[in-house]
């Protein structure tokens, strides 16, 4: 077991991880596309105790929906303890846009909020935002940039900011207000936030290519290039390593190894069990027990998981029913407190404000 809190989050898009997924359901509509799915998904995964529920986005393809901020903070208000995290793509978005949209969030949540950072360089999607396409360096480059504006942006407004003062009619003291400052490659933003700082000071951001993001997720192609990548990413001092995992589940009187050959098998043609992945993540297809027995051994090199259930109706279920019960008797896995921060339920202090002690 690790000495920081272990954390299990689940992936909540669409109809499920898997690209077939859509076809387990009966209905005409896509379901996805409706808030009232976004409750529904979101209640089952706090009432199960998962540490977080992330939410994909992906504003082009097939499958149209909300998009993932949105999600996550329709979600805030109907939750109490679990971790929100939407992925937020920060190759042609706007920068500035980003760390208010996020900050609002955490404010939503009241403070369990996360970023899920994605750095991919979509030709399409450049398109879409009407800008060039970036190369995966550039991609990287404003990946790492992104997060930067974002945290001297929540960091812009002291935590004391707003005084609220009746006598002079002043909603807040513009000497705890700072600029940002930035000056990267391509752009700069001054600041400061038109949005207070986070109720965590600043948001806990996740990233398999940002150095300093303070959960490095990790995807490889089987157990032993996991334990290898996690190893070295602790060499350099990460706070937190938590490994990508997708999964299918003996559910419902039919194997794992049945329901996958119904999907079409792995989208990349992987193999259909064990814990094996041709495509990026590692996989697992099999029995609750076994999944459970694999995350125990990922516990011993790792801060925890992200599970990414192939179909979401289906493997929720059998996640929340037989997995995590596991998985407290064995490592000891808690979930998360309601009132709690996302910084609170794993283990990571609140930041100080870098311009607090440039004042000072």
């Amino acid at each position: 077991m690790t000495h920081a809190p272990f954390a299990v989050a689940v992936e909540l898009d669409g109809g499920g991880a898997h690209p077939a997924a859509a076809s387990a359901f009966d209905r005409v509509t896509e379901p996805w596309l409706e808030p009232r799915r976004v409750a529904e998904v979101v209640a089952r995964a706090e009432r199960f105790g998962f540490t977080a529920a992330t939410f994909q986005d992906a504003p082009l393809g097939p499958s149209a929906r909300l998009d993932a901020v949105q999600r996550a903070a329709f979600a805030a208000p109907l939750t109490s303890g679990i971790g929100l995290l939407p992925v937020v793509s920060t190759a042609y978005s706007e920068p500035f846009h980003v760390a208010t949209q996020l900050a609002s969030l955490d404010w939503a949540s009241s403070g369990r909020a996360g970023w899920i950072v994605r750095a991919d360089a979509l030709g399409d999607e450049a398109a879409a935002y009407g800008r060039p396409p970036l190369d995966d360096a550039s991609a990287a480059r404003e990946a790492a940039d992104a997060v930067e504006v974002a945290r001297r942006l929540w960091d812009s407004w002291q935590d004391d900011a707003v005084i609220r003062d009746v006598a002079t009619g002043r909603y807040l003291d513009a000497d705890r207000l700072h600029y940002a400052d930035f000056v990267g490659e391509t752009y700069a933003v001054k600041g400061p936030s038109i949005v207070p700082r986070p109720p965590q000071g600043q948001l806990v951001v996740a990233s398999d290519r940002v150095a300093d993001a303070e959960i490095a997720l990790v995807s490889a192609r089987d157990e032993g290039a996991v334990v290898a990548r996690a190893a070295e990413l602790r060499a350099e001092g990460r706070a937190r390593v938590v490994v990508e995992l997708d999964v299918v589940l003996d559910a419902r009187g039919v194997s794992a190894e049945r329901r996958l050959a119904a999907l079409g098998g792995w989208p990349d043609g992987g193999s259909a069990g064990g814990g094996s992945a041709d495509g990026g993540r590692l996989r697992w297809a099999g029995d609750a027990h076994g999944l459970a027995a694999l995350v125990a051994r990922l516990a011993e090199v790792s801060d925890g998981v992200r599970l990414h259930p192939a179909v979401l109706d289906v493997d929720l279920e059998e996640l929340g029913r037989l997995v995590l019960p596991a998985l407290r008797r064995t490592i000891g896995f808690r979930s998360p407190v309601a009132g709690a921060t996302l910084r609170e339920t794993l283990g990571l202090a609140k930041p100080a404000n870098r311009f607090e002690r440039t004042a000072a």
